[in-house]
């Protein structure tokens, strides 16, 4: 089989049939970038997922009278209490908070709205307990445990937030899937119209090849390969678009999370995320039009 004649034919191809062509391409690369979209959202939540949960902590909060009485827990029932969480095996490490240490650190959070911090007062920050765990997964434990005991007022479980927090992220990278999986079908449905259009205008050259002893597979060869060039077009501008996409939104819209949810890297967009599209551009193409060949066309 020589190499020049199917690159020949394949380049003829996709010519003839450019409108079709260009929507295949373009369909494809819509879909494999909201496809890319969703691996980007996974490969950020895996990041926060390891950034966060080893700094997850339940905080323990007292109630008004162990606040304002006990600034250093050296009293009860506030000594008693920490003395059951030290002890209790799932707990790596209690630290005491008293409303004054509170009141800083909500300084430090909030640093960048004086209008809040400035209405805040010491007394309205409870003193509390903050629960390190070995598994941050077993919270439940500490709030079943400690709810309701002398001197608690509540439990803040900071990995319900998370869990929260984690489930907006999920539906996003759903959805992103979703409308994925119905672009890819409506690319699958144009490499098959492709395919077949141009074997059909290219019908009466194919079937004087056969009658002079080419195989099958010589002839339907440049159909194939048509679907899985286009295809790795589409793959290549569908990396462009995250990329461009990473720089013009994904950026400002990160940044203005103050740092909660980690920036995508280019790194991030080029491996994997950019190996996966290009290996499923071409094995989706080749598929298609592998099928759509022993199906439609006869020659």
């Amino acid at each position: 089989m020589r190499a020049s004649f199917v690159f020949s034919e394949v380049i003829t191809g996709l010519r003839r049939n450019v409108t079709m062509t260009i929507a295949m391409i373009l369909t494809t690369a819509i879909s494999l970038a909201m496809l890319g979209g969703g691996l980007l959202v996974v490969k950020t939540i895996d990041k926060m997922k390891v950034s966060y949960l080893d700094d997850v902590e339940v905080s323990v909060n007292l109630t008004s009278d162990v606040s304002a009485n006990d600034p250093t827990c050296s009293q009860e029932p506030c000594a008693s209490l920490r003395q059951q969480l030290e002890s209790n095996p799932a707990v790596e490490s209690v630290v005491f908070e008293n409303r004054e240490e509170a009141f800083e650190r909500f300084k430090q959070i909030f640093e960048g709205q004086p209008e809040l911090v400035e209405l805040a007062r010491p007394e309205s920050l409870p003193a509390s307990l903050q629960v390190k765990l070995f598994d941050p997964e077993r919270s439940e434990v500490i709030v079943q445990e400690y709810s309701g005991q002398p001197g608690v007022n509540d439990i803040n479980d900071q990995n319900k937030f998370l869990d929260s927090f984690f489930g907006v992220l999920n539906s996003v990278r759903d959805m992103t899937f979703i409308v994925a999986l119905i672009q890819a079908a409506a690319a699958l449905l144009l490499i098959s119209n492709t395919i077949q259009l141009s074997a059909f205008t290219r019908r009466t050259e194919v079937g004087i090849m056969r009658l002079v002893g080419a195989t099958r597979w010589y002839t339907q060869l440049p159909f194939l390969l048509e679907a899985v060039v286009a295809g790795l077009i589409g793959a290549v501008l569908s990396i462009g678009l995250l990329i461009a996409g990473k720089f013009t939104f994904f950026e400002p819209v990160l940044a203005a999370t103050g740092g909660i949810i980690p920036q995508i890297s280019l790194l991030d967009v080029l491996f994997p995320v950019a190996p996966i599209l290009l290996g499923v551009s071409v094995l989706i193409s080749a598929v298609t039009g592998y099928v759509t060949l022993r199906l439609y066309v006869r020659h």
